[in-house]
């Protein structure tokens, strides 16, 4: 008892993920920079081009699209910033309520752009195998609807595990493997058996939606061999940008949150990934693959340059 009501002694939290040599600190400061960048301006153009091109803003997928690059301009500001600040200085800490912060609206836009990116396997669903009923049901107020969902999802998910993980008792090590606070390390930091709240907190939301999205593609890919043998493959084309998103985002989380029998050095790996790697990507993969919105990106960079 006395174990349990001796809480939060712990103040700061170390980050030991970055490597002491100079050189490669420098190094990777460059390449994050340089991604974030590309990640800023990459999902602001895509934002940019779907609300100033009439028939994107119209269509649900680009309605979705453009709110799923808000999203990773969000979970990219989360951790990188602090990253990049902690590259170039020596003072490589956060204090408690910071790392709880932290947890909290990484797991918010986090959760909530998993929920949004099952939505998205849902509308090319709609799209595919019901197409004479899609748009109308598929209309802008029942996407904001599904939308707001998405939020209301994230925020209950969210709200769950920091409820669960402010009850923690903090008193002993406060070093965290990884560059920025990374909910399963952190658990494993309290003075109490964390069983329950590691079943709770087992990427359950990532293993759900992962598994909805299975049955849509398979449903769609069913659907494609029995009806339009002549057209599956354009349909496929056209889902093939958002499958590779999705291995991009639930991989890692997946890896993160049900396999934590792997070393924490690809735990770490695997955290930096969806935070960084994956908002930096998805541009990338929309636009290279997705020659409507590669067009409209062209006319909007170009008008920019004028």
């Amino acid at each position: 008892l006395d174990q349990v009501n001796h809480t939060r002694v712990i103040t700061e939290f170390i980050f030991l993920g970055h490597s002491n040599s100079r050189p490669i600190q420098l190094l990777l400061f460059v390449l994050v920079l340089a991604a974030y960048a590309i990640c800023l301006m990459g999902n602001l153009l895509i934002v940019v081009t779907v609300h100033g091109e009439p028939h994107l803003s119209e269509s649900p997928m680009y309605f979705f699209l453009a709110n799923l690059s808000v999203f990773d301009i969000t979970l990219g500001s989360l951790a990188t910033p602090k990253l990049l600040t902690d590259l170039v200085s020596c003072n490589r800490t956060i204090s408690f309520m910071g790392c709880m912060v932290q947890i909290f609206f990484i797991h918010l836009i986090g959760g909530t752009e998993m929920l949004l990116v099952t939505l998205m396997a849902y509308d090319r669903y709609m799209a595919i195998c019901h197409p004479l009923t899609y748009m109308a049901k598929m209309n802008r107020s029942r996407c904001i609807s599904l939308l707001a969902s998405c939020w209301v999802g994230g925020l209950i998910h969210t709200t769950t595990q920091m409820f669960l993980l402010l009850k923690l008792p903090f008193c002993g090590p406060n070093t965290l493997d990884n560059f920025h606070c990374d909910l399963p390390q952190v658990i494993k930091l309290a003075c109490v058996d964390t069983y329950i709240f590691m079943v709770a907190n087992s990427g359950l939301l990532s293993l759900v939606c992962f598994a909805i999205l299975l049955i849509s593609y398979g449903i769609i890919l069913s659907t494609l061999q029995g009806r339009f043998k002549e057209s599956g493959g354009k349909a496929l084309y056209t889902c093939s940008s958002h499958l590779t998103v999705v291995s991009l985002f639930f991989l890692p989380c997946l890896f993160v949150y049900l396999v934590p029998i792997f070393s924490a050095s690809l735990d770490k790996v695997s955290s930096v990934f969806y935070t960084t790697i994956t908002p930096f990507l998805n541009p990338m993969i929309y636009s290279l693959r997705n020659q409507e919105m590669k067009e409209a990106m062209g006319r909007h960079v170009i008008y920019g340059l004028k």
